[in-house]
């Protein structure tokens, strides 16, 4: 699938495919491969925010950290293959996929990653004030103590914490406030670009919409552009503008959020919504939900043909001959499934 590069867009992915190793006998030797991301193609627009949804394992995450460029330049066994272009400040379009550690310092500000657990990804010997501190000092080191400070407190005050916060480790925080140190961190450098992977998960139900609020507030004011990457479909109903869906390192529907969630078209998008919990007992009961049958298949031997078939209450014997084209329907959006329209 070409795709036009135009400046309307921050982000272009060109069948991105990530396959790590595995290893075995005296030597360690390649014995086997595990492709986690297979083909995928997707653009993204200033502004936007892309919901990149899937089960566990479905290699939506390794898509997160392949734009960022933590997988490539971190470990010269993992293949990251395709495209990954991105619509950089300083030199326009550039192909993240081809950069090494060194070549990504250039754009390391343009494009930031939240993590999903908020105590693991900062560091517990160090005070709020200087992780958030960290990033503005590599990359403006020409920037004065005071000036640093003055930012630091600036960007806390905007994700909801005060002055005498910085002064606190992360484990004095509970987990919705370290996340917003984690959001600050990110704001830091002022990116274009953020890649939030399951930034509520881990938190209470509770505190999910406060920070879910708080991304979409951040986003108006900054203008940012998010891939939101979630396993729940209703995390993501309310912040996405269009879904991805991805299936065992494939994307097997892409559209607008609300048509998505009016009509799913693919049967998995249709089990993933029909998973999600309803507030009442009585639509439980007369609703037809779809429940998946059957575990995720091995991703070292995934199924010929569709991946999904084994578990697809809609497959046919021709779906093992052939993996299904991503087409576009009526409607605009792209499903890989023939029995749709």
């Amino acid at each position: 699938m070409s795709m036009k590069l135009d400046d309307s867009l921050l982000l272009q992915l060109k069948d991105l495919r990530v396959h790590f190793p595995i290893q075995g006998g005296l030597m360690l030797r390649k014995v086997a491969e595990v492709k986690a991301v297979d083909g995928v193609t997707f653009s993204l627009a200033k502004g936007e925010t892309l919901g990149l949804v899937g089960e566990s394992g479905c290699g939506k995450t390794t898509v997160g950290r392949a734009i960022v460029n933590i997988l490539q330049s971190g470990s010269p066994d993992v293949e990251v293959l395709g495209e990954i272009n991105f619509n950089s400040k300083a030199d326009g379009w550039v192909d993240l996929a081809a950069k090494s550690r060194r070549g990504m310092r250039k754009y390391r500000s343009d494009i930031q990653m939240i993590f999903q657990d908020p105590f693991s990804s900062l560091n517990s010997r160090m005070l709020v004030k200087d992780i958030v501190a960290e990033p503005l000092e590599i990359t403006q080191p020409d920037l004065k103590a005071a000036e640093v400070d003055e930012r630091v407190f600036w960007l806390l005050d905007k994700v909801g914490l005060n002055k005498e916060q910085a002064y606190r480790y992360p484990h004095e925080f509970s987990g919705g406030q370290r996340q917003r140190v984690g959001f600050a961190r990110a704001l830091a450098t002022n990116p274009q670009l953020i890649v939030a992977d399951e930034p509520v998960s881990a938190l209470d139900v509770s505190i999910q919409a406060q920070v879910i609020n708080l991304l979409q507030d951040l986003q108006e004011e900054f203008n940012l552009t998010y891939i939101f990457i979630a396993h729940d479909l209703s995390v993501v109903e309310h912040i996405s503008n269009r879904i991805a869906v991805m299936y065992l390192g494939q994307l097997v529907e892409l559209g607008e959020a609300q048509a998505v969630y009016r009509s799913p078209k693919h049967p998995y998008t249709r089990a993933l919504l029909d998973a999600v919990p309803l507030p009442d007992p009585d639509r439980i009961k007369t609703k037809d939900r779809q429940l998946l049958q059957g575990d995720v298949p091995n991703p070292i031997a995934k199924p010929s043909g569709c991946a999904f078939r084994t578990r697809c209450p809609v497959a046919q014997g021709e779906c093992a001959n052939a993996i299904p084209v991503f087409r576009a329907l009526a409607d605009g959006r792209q499903v890989a499934c023939p029995f749709v329209d």
